[in-house]
């Protein structure tokens, strides 16, 4: 054995070997089966994905314990990120997404994401991962694509889809709607502006949207407003006088501004909740290209900081603003990957209906069916489903799985938008109709089309058809250009990533791993599909990572200068050293302080076990019955020089006896409470445990009592340390698979494997 472990030299050449072997999926045993929750089929690994590391200890632990270990690997389309990224990459060049019609986009960016796909895979392949990678799914694949329009048809035609005109939050810069995980909240300071209201003063930050203004509001236990409540007050505006209600709500904080708000139902979350308990007008003044609509008059075309400039600038000069606090700080919602603001507005969706589907969900947690560990998160994902709304899932973006919504074209000319690239490569906007007007054919535009928007009339609605393909009656169909919501998709992970044959012995599947941020939005809606569809829940277990912060404990990110590049580390130290670093000293759901010197502490670990095994190692090779040991040292650290004996007398023998016994009994003292606390996902109380035997009592106890012996070539306590040494090495694996695999292989053979063995 070399005098150290290099974990450059050895990891590659072990992985290659567990590959060519097969032995990153077991064939023997009982069934046990994660399903790895799909980073970012273009991502690269950052701190967070060493967290994954979670499963791998669990499905190694498994393997050793004699179970059919199998982790399904598979990677994300992640739509709007993925395009967000690919536009970023336009832009270098130039161009945008408004160059390409939807066709050419998504195979663009196919593209794209092929060429940069698989490193995040051989970067897991760096940390260790037993994952059984020829099973790899992808969320655009065949059988995904046929799943999830499935699931959509069968929703439909069960009553629990819908589509609606809602408020959402929607990226003017990238051009979609975003769900509540891709907004972003921060504090920022914008002026407030005090506006004259008739006999009122209300407060706002946004006075550009008072055109879509349909009622003010007061609370109704405000004393100084009881007597305005339910009567009309008429307001001077920008474009005349106009009469207005005032109505009361709950939802109207009492120290904010005067106490009076303007509700805008088309452009404020509250108000639009506000707006349909008070069955009030909705007036949708801002379009979705970020400009003001023909609703305001000689403001009409402004982008919004510009209207509100010259919005604040008339009232001003008509004597309609009393005040202005230019300290004002409040929380604004923006872009979680832009950065810009996001405007609430009314937008035709595709939405899910949850009462019904929900219950059994709630039913499913509260009684357990479905373990969380932290338990702590079991109360948390009920509060979460009591208040879950109805779920909208559409997404105005080309890279994804589109929605398998038909519109009839014939008849409905006037009604449909839409935008498409002409055969000349320019763009076009403009109902059907002035589009066919202007000579361009059905073809043409089906062939460059961009986006449909088809606006919701409940009392003459545009006939649509939910198919997986297009009707063939013969008359004309327009394709919903909308995608799924990406939870949709990647909701049904565990309806698409088994084999047909093994629903029958791995479904449910064993443990699901993530992070406790989208225990909501992924968690749930899994749950919530496998139910409808399979009425049997996905997993037993949800376990919730740790999240990885920096040394500080804070959150990492670009902009703070901590991000820590986990491959720096394992080129550093050894992937053992990083692996062992997320999880030695971490109470299950508390944050990980990913810090160097923590790293650099599991690295001497690794090479302490690497320095027993070799002390052991050499301690064994006698030449003959006359030759000399090995010194003691070789190889060991902190082992005293002791002199070589032949003779043992009646006491030493004694003493030996003990030491071998105690030895036993603390032995299976750790290897009880070790398993207990790994069936139990106490995964650092079980590495602790080992590490504590390993360093602290086998190396500093037990082989200082028992290295003479062992250096006499006593066969009993060779086989009693040995045994201790390779039952605490599999115990270690799950941890540390590489130094635990490479010691294991010197002791019994290069085309040996600790993963063949069993604890």
């Amino acid at each position: 054995m070399d005098k150290k472990f290099k974990p450059s030299e050895a990891e590659e050449k072990i992985y290659n070997s567990w590959e060519k072997k097969g032995l990153l999926r077991s064939k023997r045993g009982k069934p046990f089966t994660i399903l790895m929750p799909p980073p970012n089929a273009n991502a690269s690994l950052h701190a967070g994905h060493g967290m994954y590391t979670v499963e791998d200890i669990l499905i190694r632990y498994k393997r050793l314990t004699g179970y059919d270990s199998l982790w399904i690997p598979g990677t994300d389309h992640a739509g709007f990120e993925t395009q967000y990224v690919y536009e970023k990459h336009l832009a270098r060049q130039g161009k945008s997404r408004f160059d390409y019609s939807r066709q050419d986009l998504y195979k663009n960016i196919y593209e794209f994401v092929v060429d940069n796909s698989g490193l995040i895979y051989e970067q897991f392949k760096r940390l260790g991962f037993l994952s059984d990678w020829e099973r790899s799914v992808f969320t655009l694949d065949k059988q995904v694509l046929q799943t999830v329009d499935s699931t959509f048809v069968k929703m439909e035609k069960d009553g629990h889809v819908y589509k609606d005109e809602y408020i959402v939050n929607y990226c003017f810069h990238c051009g979609t709607s975003l769900s509540e995980l891709e907004t972003v909240h921060i504090e920022r300071r914008d002026p407030l502006y005090y506006l004259k209201y008739g006999p009122f003063v209300l407060a706002t930050v946004r006075p550009e949207t008072k055109f879509g203004d349909t009622a003010v509001a007061v609370h109704p236990k405000d004393k100084r407003y009881q007597n305005w409540i339910g009567k009309e007050i008429q307001v001077e505006g920008l474009l005349g006088k106009f009469r207005m209600k005032v109505i009361s709500d709950e939802m109207v904080e009492r120290k904010f501004g005067t106490g009076v708000v303007k509700i805008t139902p088309a452009h404020d979350p509250k108000d639009f909740e506000a707006g349909k308990r008070h069955n009030l007008a909705v007036k949708k003044v801002i379009n979705i290209d970020g400009r003001l609509n023909e609703l305001t008059g000689p403001y009409a075309g402004l982008k919004i900081k510009q209207a509100r400039e010259k919005v604040v600038g008339d009232l001003q000069e008509k004597g309609l603003i009393e005040k202005v606090d230019e300290s004002y700080v409040h929380s604004v919602a923006v872009c979680y990957k832009c950065g810009r603001d996001l405007e609430p507005t009314i937008f035709p969706n595709w939405f899910i209906k949850v009462a019904d589907l929900k219950k059994p969900v709630i039913e499913a947690v509260k009684k357990e069916k479905i373990k969380f560990i932290p338990k702590r998160y079991k109360k948390q994902i009920l509060q979460w489903l009591e208040v879950m709304r109805d779920w909208p899932i559409s997404r105005q973006i080309a890279w994804g799985i589109r929605i398998p919504v038909w519109y009839l074209a014939d008849g409905n000319e006037n009604r449909i938008q839409l935008s498409f690239i002409d055969k000349k490569g320019k763009l076009k906007k403009g109902t059907l109709k002035q589009c066919l007007e202007l000579k361009h054919s059905l073809s043409e535009i089906r062939s460059g089309l961009q986006q449909v928007i088809v606006t919701v009339d409940k009392q003459n609605p545009v006939e649509y058809a939910v198919s997986n393909n297009e009707p063939k009656d013969g008359r004309n169909w327009l394709q919903e250009t909308d995608t799924f919501d990406t939870w949709f998709s990647s909701g049904q992970w565990p309806l698409v990533t088994l084999k047909k044959d093994e629903y029958e012995t791995r479904f449910p599947t064993d443990v699901m791993g993530t992070l406790s941020d989208i225990l909501p939005f992924w968690i749930s809606r899994m749950i919530l599909f496998s139910l409808y569809i399979k009425n049997e829940i996905p997993f037993k277990y949800v376990y919730l990572w740790s999240k990885v912060v920096d040394a500080k404990g804070q959150k990492m990110s670009k902009s703070k200068g901590n991000v820590i590049n986990p491959i720096d580390l394992v080129n550093k130290y050894g992937a053992d050293a990083f692996r062992a670093s997320l999880v030695f000293g971490i109470g299950e759901g508390s944050n990980v302080p990913l810090a160097e010197e923590k790293v650099i502490g599991m690295r001497n670990f690794a090479n302490k076990i690497w320095n027993i095994g070799r002390f052991i190692y050499m301690n064994l090779q006698v030449k003959s019955q006359k030759s000399p040991l090995l010194p003691p040292r070789a190889g060991f650290e902190g082992q005293a020089k002791v002199k070589t004996t032949t003779q043992n007398s009646k006491s030493t023998k004694l003493r030996t006896s003990e030491v071998l016994v105690e030895l036993a009994k603390e032995f299976q003292e750790e290897k009880k409470q070790y398993l207990k606390a790994m069936d139990n996902f106490r995964f650092s109380q079980a590495l602790g445990l080992v590490y504590e035997f390993v360093w602290h009592r086998l190396a500093d106890y037990y082989l200082e009592q028992l290295k003479e012996d062992l250096r006499n070539g006593k066969i009993k306590v060779r086989g009693e340390l040995e045994k201790v040494y390779f039952e605490n090495l599999k115990m270690l694996h799950p941890f540390m698979p590489y130094v635990t695999e490479a010691v294991w292989r010197v002791f019994h053979g290069e085309n040996s494997s600790i993963l063949n063995d069993q604890l």
